[in-house]
């Protein structure tokens, strides 16, 4: 009975790293996505849903402008209790107001939005999230995508710092890096399409039109990801398109990393298996490598059950000689570990230094505290990271 129970816990956990492993070896290098420039220019709608951003909305507005002269900005003031609105029209956004506290959230600000432009739309819409900022060059490049290949496209999006952050900042940042980047080129290259990330995304206006996007989804970027994968659309990452967001002080991210890894958790268990068992059973490969990166769970929370499991199996080897699932797992292990110090030597080792990199264990511990409220009190509601500088 224990021999099966050993068995039960290391097939599941040894194949979540394995595809985790292979996924990061097909992400170690650069996906060149040829862009040819449209003539003329598309009519490029940047869509920006903003939540009490006042104190940074008109700079993200200005610097939009200043990379993207030609396009039309339409800030989407949702259920704000500040002055973001008037600070966006400073700025000279167009600036739509929605003030409906029973629907929250970013999937209702972006449906009021194309609301508001449905009359007269634009040939390709680019979401930005109100924090973030687009790279000279990056707006024209998706468009162009989006256009050329009548699908969605999806900007390399990372974290920034201004050189002062603490260890664990980077090492956050670096965990962004790998799942935003690394492990995005590997499901590119397995799957044939990516997922989206929420901010740097474009769509061609008539599937734009099309999307579900009122809902309350706590991870609304990963749930219209999927519902694309449904429909036989596969997003297009062009990695030379860049978004990028300053990162927060670890403090002040904690609920809005549980927002994202809850959501995840709760996504990949009701749709990671079906996708596989449907992607496999239709010889879909896009969707089943979907769902089977769904169900590699959270990089963080992985590594805490491999060394859990890796201590019971090694128990279990002890008590009855049987050594086997534990021979498999640290296999399985040391593999994607590997991995993750290739990806950290091509991308991350002169922002995340060596002696950076060893604070990874105080980071996966300053995470267990959102994997355990996952179980106790499950965060499902929208909610807002604080930007640098409103810590205090």
């Amino acid at each position: 009975m224990i021999e099966i129970l050993a068995w039960l816990l290391i097939v599941p956990l040894s194949a979540s790293l394995l595809y985790l492993g292979v996924e990061l070896l097909f992400g170690l290098f650069r996906i060149d996505t040829a862009s040819a420039p449209l003539s003329p220019l598309p009519r490029i709608l940047l869509l920006v849903p903003a939540h009490d951003e006042a104190a940074g909305v008109g700079a993200t507005v200005m610097d939009l402008r200043a990379v993207v002269p030609n396009a039309d900005i339409l800030v989407i003031a949702d259920n704000c209790r500040d002055e973001t609105a008037a600070a966006a029209r400073s700025a000279g956004a167009r600036v739509a107001e929605r003030d409906d506290p029973t629907r929250r959230g970013k999937g209702y600000a972006l449906a009021f939005g194309r609301d508001q432009v449905a009359a007269d739309p634009p040939d390709v819409v680019i979401i930005v999230d109100a924090d973030c900022r687009l790279a000279a060059g990056s707006a024209e490049r998706l468009a162009a995508h989006a256009i050329a290949r009548d699908r969605p496209v999806q900007a390399a999006y990372l974290l920034t710092t201004n050189g002062t952050a603490s260890p664990l900042v980077a090492v956050s940042n670096f965990a962004v890096l790998i799942k935003n980047l690394v492990r995005a080129r590997g499901l590119v290259r397995l799957a044939g399409g990516s997922l989206l990330f929420g901010t740097g995304m474009a769509f061609p206006w008539p599937l734009f039109r099309t999307l579900p996007l009122a809902t309350s989804d706590a991870v609304e970027d990963l749930g219209l990801g999927l519902w694309l994968a449904r429909q036989g659309i596969a997003v297009v990452l062009d990695e030379r398109s860049q978004v990028t967001s300053p990162a927060a002080a670890l403090a002040s991210s904690r609920a809005q990393r549980s927002r994202w890894e809850h959501g995840f958790l709760l996504t990949a268990f009701r749709q990671g298996l079906p996708l596989l068992v449907g992607g496999i059973a239709s010889a879909s490969r896009h969707r089943a490598a979907l769902g089977a990166h769904l169900l590699v769970p959270p990089l963080a929370l992985l590594m805490l059950l491999a060394l859990t499991g890796l201590a019971l199996a090694g128990a279990t080897g002890t008590a009855s000689g049987h050594w086997l699932p534990f021979l498999i797992l640290i296999a399985a292990y040391i593999f994607a570990v590997a991995m993750l110090l290739v990806a950290w030597w091509r991308h991350a080792r002169t922002e995340l230094p060596f002696a950076a990199l060893l604070r990874v264990p105080l980071y996966m511990m300053w995470k267990i505290p959102i994997y355990i409220s996952f179980f106790t009190r499950r965060q499902t509601g929208w909610n807002r990271t604080r930007r640098p500088g409103e810590e205090d």
